[in-house]
């Protein structure tokens, strides 16, 4: 195989605007299909993906011989049904965050993977950009020291969109599951630790799904505390905070489309405080995932964001719904 033939199961929004236009422009892949009923829908996707092939059902495309691997943007709650059935099919899955509703419903999959020898991933993007490689090599390296607390925060406002899916209870709607694997899992993917209790939540629902969210937590070696909200003005940042310096992340999370991607680093030096700037103004964190998946797929080259981490934030998140019903956990 000499690059990896994708498919899109549904003309999502976020599939349309980035991730089919990353498949496409990543090395080593194509997009070659994309299943909608609609075929208004799969024309913007045509005129970045010449000669795309339009099935009418999900079931078609996974049933297409010259499909390799799949996207799966679609609703929440919908993840792990598609996901399985992909695998089933033969084909390779990517399966947008979060995979699952609960860490439980990740075992299906991971079995599933490990049976077929196909690769399966949950698109945490993150991981991939290399301001998040260089974050970790920093902190691995002792620049900031011993590593205390950390700080976590996302937020956006879809207060107006009440038609969005985010906003919808039946679909896996709510910030926590959006947004909150950004802030809880980069936590865990820069520090190698896993919480060891949550200590508080507080959560503010509007029509059954959470909006606002501020919990603290507990790790090994730092304390943490992490807030996301869908009824807030747009925000993003990650603090780790040590006893030799500061890291602070300016836009983690939608890299150079919030703000352009940057890490502060503030160390204590020996004529005081010494800042330094790392930059990262071109890259794009969807495309480096596709070629990174691409080259597991390819080569079985390791990959940054394997299902157990992708579980493990699933776990700290089942956490937090946990300490919300009784109490911290």
């Amino acid at each position: 195989m000499a690059h990896v033939r994708w498919g899109i199961l549904g003309a999502a929004k976020f599939a349309r605007e980035h991730m089919g236009p990353a498949i496409h422009a990543a090395r080593r892949g194509q997009l070659v299909a994309l299943a909608t009923s609609s075929p208004e829908k799969a024309n913007p996707f045509a005129e970045f993906a010449p000669g795309l092939v339009v099935h009418e059902s999900y079931e078609a495309l996974i049933s297409d011989d010259g499909v390799d691997a799949v996207y799966i943007p679609l609703p929440n709650h919908l993840h792990v049904e598609w996901a399985l059935k992909a695998l089933e099919a033969g084909k390779h899955v990517l399966v947008e965050k979060p995979l699952a509703m609960s860490a439980p419903e990740f075992d299906a999959v991971i079995a599933k993977r490990d049976e077929t020898g196909l690769m399966a991933a949950e698109a945490y993007m993150i991981v991939h950009h290399p301001q998040w490689q260089r974050a970790k090599a920093l902190y691995e390296a002792g620049a900031i020291g011993k590593l205390m607390r950390v700080n976590g925060a996302f937020s956006y406002d879809n207060a107006a969109d009440v038609g969005n899916v985010r906003n919808d209870p039946s679909k896996g709607g709510g910030a926590i599951p959006d947004i909150g694997v950004y802030i809880y899992g980069a936590a865990r993917f820069v520090s190698g630790e896993e919480p060891s209790a949550v200590l508080s939540t507080e959560i503010r629902r509007e029509n059954g799904v959470d909006v606002w969210s501020h919990m603290t937590a507990q790790f090994p070696s730092f304390h943490y505390t992490g807030i996301v909200s869908m009824r807030m003005a747009p925000w993003q940042e990650m603090v780790f905070h040590g006893d030799r310096g500061v890291m602070r992340l300016t836009a983690p999370f939608n890299a150079n489309l919030y703000g352009e991607a940057r890490i502060e680093l503030q160390v204590v030096g020996e004529e005081g405080l010494e800042v330094q700037m790392m930059r990262y103004p071109a890259d794009n964190h969807y495309v480096h995932q596709v070629e990174a998946f691409n080259a597991s797929v390819l080569e079985g080259a390791e990959y940054a964001c394997p299902l157990e981490f992708s579980r493990g934030t699933q776990e700290m998140i089942d956490m937090v719904w946990a300490a919300e019903k009784g109490g911290a956990r």
